[in-house]
């Protein structure tokens, strides 16, 4: 199973994207190929357009370079659109990407299916998105990590046993703040 995600560290704070395998198997591993070898560590957001992206990828810091390769586009197998928070592979024609990256500042549909969109900011996450909204062009990638969910059995069990808490009915000589509430308004 693939869980991994991603968190962008930077200077003003941290970007968490969640991967979208199921999208786009080859982008996502291919970026995460380049993680584990510390690719993107002090790497500049080298292009950033007020109300469209930010793009981050190249070590020549100018939009020119690469890791060495190209990947293929997966574009058409993509059912997610570029919306604010949208992580897509940027390239110089199709398949042409390979390292460099963006991050949609807002909606861009005239992206969609022309680049690979492997990634998202969870749409609850207002620290990303924040953080996102503050990213300007030369601000630098400290670093960005692998982050795995999985859970244990242990975790899973400690999630039932605090459904079945939550579902049981309070004693009926226990009075609870929102029966104060109730009988209050009564």
């Amino acid at each position: 199973e693939n869980n991994e995600n991603i968190v962008i560290n930077t200077k003003k704070g941290k970007i968490k994207i969640k991967l979208l395998w199921e999208e786009a198997p080859n982008t996502v591993a291919n970026f995460l190929s380049l993680i584990e070898d510390k690719f993107y560590d002090d790497l500049l957001f080298h292009r950033v357009i007020e109300g469209f992206m930010a793009q981050a990828g190249c070590p020549n810091g100018t939009g020119t370079g690469g890791p060495g390769w190209c990947i293929d586009c997966e574009c058409d197998d993509n059912t997610s659109i570029h919306k604010k928070g949208t992580l897509s592979m940027a390239h110089a024609g199709r398949n042409t990407g390979g390292s460099q990256f963006f991050i949609c500042f807002d909606n861009q549909p005239h992206l969609d299916k022309q680049h690979t969109i492997f990634g998202i900011i969870p749409e609850d996450d207002e620290e990303s998105f924040d953080i996102l909204d503050s990213i300007e062009q030369s601000d630098t990638i400290e670093s960005i990590e692998i982050v795995t969910n999985k859970k244990t059995k242990s975790d899973e069990m400690t999630e039932l046993d605090e459904m079945i808490k939550s579902d049981k009915q309070t004693e009926p000589d226990e009075q609870t703040e929102s029966d104060e509430i109730i009988e209050d308004k009564c």
